[in-house]
């Protein structure tokens, strides 16, 4: 798995991989997921 450098985003890569195994279905919450957590460190970027 390729590695970011940012210990959340990796995080949710790692989960965008883990979707792999799951039944399709689940995949929209997987991705919903993942938007979420990418815009909380977006918006933590800019508390810096």
């Amino acid at each position: 798995m390729m590695e970011i450098g940012d210990e959340r985003v990796d995080a949710v890569v790692a989960g965008l991989v883990q979707a792999e195994s799951l039944p399709v279905s689940d995949h929209v919450k997987v991705f919903e997921e993942a938007f979420s957590a990418l815009e909380e460190t977006l918006a933590s970027v800019d508390d810096q």
